[in-house]
């Protein structure tokens, strides 16, 4: 059996405001944006570029329970983990695009990590995973 882990749901004030953010302060592509009719919604799906694992489906709060989760979907701890080849060159285009980091860049043995907010404060862990590491992207051959 193969199953993987396609999209996450995260739900958001506003289609187009999570969309500028994410499209524009995180560098993301926005894959899809379709009109269901029937139920009254978009269907908005972002992902980094050149993206290989699950996407982001940026969901509409629709009525006062899910619009108390916003910005608080995993309780106040780090919810997302956003990998990169290159933590120094994206750590520094987010500052320049006035994304906010709650914690400075730290070298752990996994590799170098640093939290970021969303727009909305859901936590984030912006990573690149030293080689040879479970998770690095650049396994040993």
């Amino acid at each position: 059996m193969k199953q993987s882990v396609v999209h996450v749901a995260l739900v958001v004030n506003d289609y187009d405001e999570a969309i500028e953010f994410y499209t524009h302060k995180l560098g993301f592509e926005l894959l899809e944006d379709i009109y269901i009719p029937e139920q009254d919604k978009r269907w908005v799906l972002v992902a980094p570029p050149n993206h290989t694992g699950a996407a982001i489906l940026l969901a509409e709060a629709s009525g006062s329970r899910q619009q108390a989760h916003v910005g608080n979907q995993a309780g106040g701890r780090v919810f997302l983990f956003l990998s990169t080849d290159d933590f120094w060159r994206d750590y520094r285009r987010m500052l320049d695009n006035g994304v906010t980091f709650v914690r400075e860049p730290v070298e752990q043995p996994y590799g170098t990590v640093a939290v970021f907010e969303d727009l909305y404060g859901n936590l984030w862990d912006l990573i690149e995973h030293k080689a040879g590491s479970r998770f690095s992207q650049h396994q040993p051959e």
